[in-house]
């Protein structure tokens, strides 16, 4: 059976997509530990980050570090958080959190009920950051 991940990449669950290429998509984290969270995730159907390709969590990394940058100059936080737990969805995922603490990455302080309006906010604004930024793989749906 395909992860929840799997199908949003499909299509079949609505998401709010921020980036999209051969390799990977990003999308805005229905459960934000904070504003603008985003997170990574392979097209390739795999549990644990050590078993994708090299390549593969290389490309990962790259483009968190894009989405990041990004999230830096949207949401102003002191850092961006870089974190694989992969507990959560047996689909590799890589979470880019804007942070002011290390408290900020305490999965229990997620935001179960985010204003829809807000994470559509957030949307617009990390993908104009992209575009401006000159990157190809910013998600129109």
């Amino acid at each position: 059976m395909a992860t929840i991940f799997s199908r949003i990449i499909a299509g079949e669950i609505p998401s709010r997509m921020v980036w999209e290429d051969d390799l990977c998509v990003v999308f805005l984290d229905v459960r934000p530990l904070a504003p603008g969270h985003c997170l990574v995730v392979p097209r390739a159907e795999v549990d644990q980050w050590t078993d994708l390709e090299a390549e593969t969590v290389a490309h990962l990394t790259t483009v968190g570090q894009a989405v990041g940058r990004v999230q830096m100059d949207v949401f102003q936080p002191l850092r961006i958080g870089l974190m694989i737990a992969g507990f959560e969805v047996p689909h590799v995922h890589v979470h880019v959190i804007p942070i002011n603490t290390m408290a900020n990455l305490d999965f229990s302080t997620a935001d179960t009920g985010p204003d829809q309006s807000r994470l559509d906010e957030q949307l617009v604004r990390l993908r104009a950051g992209l575009r401006e930024a000159g990157h190809a793989g910013v998600s129109s749906r």
